[in-house]
C-alpha cells in the first residue's frame, strides 16, 4: 500500500510577520502510525521540495511522541526535504491520500488547481473505503466539482 501525503509549501500566517506551514504532529503520527505498519508513504507539496514547518508546533507543549520521534528521525527529515511537486503526481500511482493540517494549507493547499485536480481524480478512480482526506478547508470543497 502506496499513502500519498500532501504537504503546504505556504509559510506566511495571513499578512502577518508569523511563520505558518504544517503542524508537526498532524504530519509526523500519521505518518508514523502508517510506516510502523509496512504502509509506504509519499510527500507531495506544491512546490516540491521542503514544505515548511508551523514553528508553533514545535514548542513544548506541543511535543508528543511522534513529535518527538521526528525531531531525531534523520531518514524522515531527507525525505521531507525532497517531496515531490504536487503537479508531477498521479492519482494512479496512490492507494490514498491524506493531508496533514496546520495554517499553511488554508492558502496554498485550498486554491491549488493541482490539488483540487488530484482529490478529484482520487474521488472518481478509488473507492470510498481508499479515500483518506483531511478536510483542511470548508470552502474548498466548493472549489471542487464531485
Amino acid at each position: 500500500m502506496n499513502v500519498l501525503f500532501v504537504l503546504t509549501s505556504h509559510d506566511q500566517l495571513g499578512n502577518t510577520d508569523k511563520k505558518t506551514g504544517f503542524w508537526i504532529e498532524e504530519f509526523a503520527s500519521p505518518y508514523y502510525y502508517l510506516t510502523d505498519k509496512g504502509v509506504e508513504v509519499t510527500l507531495a507539496s506544491p512546490a516540491g521540495g521542503q514544505p515548511t514547518i508551523d514553528p508553533s508546533s514545535d514548542q513544548p507543549e506541543n511535543h508528543t511522541p511522534a513529535t518527538i520521534r521526528f525531531k531525531t528521525d534523520e531518514a524522515l527529515k531527507e525525505k521531507l526535504s525532497k517531496t515531490h511537486p504536487l503537479a508531477e503526481v498521479s492519482a494512479e500511482d496512490y492507494d490514498a491520500v491524506f493531508y496533514p493540517g496546520g495554517h499553511g494549507p488554508l492558502w496554498d493547499l485550498a486554491e491549488s488547481k493541482d490539488s483540487a485536480a488530484l482529490i478529484e481524480r482520487f474521488y472518481r478512480i478509488l473507492p470510498l473505503r481508499k479515500k483518506w482526506q483531511n478536510s483542511y478547508c470548508n470552502n474548498f470543497r466548493n472549489s471542487i466539482r464531485l
